[in-house]
Order: C-alpha cells, then structure tokens, then sequence
C-alpha cells in the first residue's frame, strides 16, 4: 500500500488514535495546499515519512 492509516500511525509513534487522526489530518491539509488530492483517513507514506524522517532515516 502507498498510504498509512491511523492504525498504523499510532503504532509507528506510539500516539493515541486521536492524535493519529489529527496528525493524518494536519499532512492531508498540507498535501491539499499543495493542490494534491487526498484521501480522509489515510495519508501518503512517502509523505509522511518525509516529515517525520531524516534522510538517515532517523526521528527529527
């Protein structure tokens, strides 16, 4: 799959479904800026990973 739910935000973060759900809406916003369409619920994994990665692959 290209995209992460919030099952699978919170397991990566280890958030609450709730703040899972904010953080998929916060990228989802920001992708709609940039005039990407998006899907409610799911966001992209290249994306996400992009924010909330380094290019080591480390935690910012």
């Amino acid at each position: 799959m290209n995209y992460y739910t919030h099952k699978e935000i919170k397991e990566i973060l280890k958030v609450s479904e709730s703040t899972a759900y904010k953080i998929i809406r916060q990228l989802n916003k920001q992708l709609e800026d940039m005039g990407y369409i998006t899907i409610r619920g799911r966001v992209s994994r290249k994306f996400f990973e992009e924010k909330f990665y380094d290019s080591r692959g480390d935690y910012n």
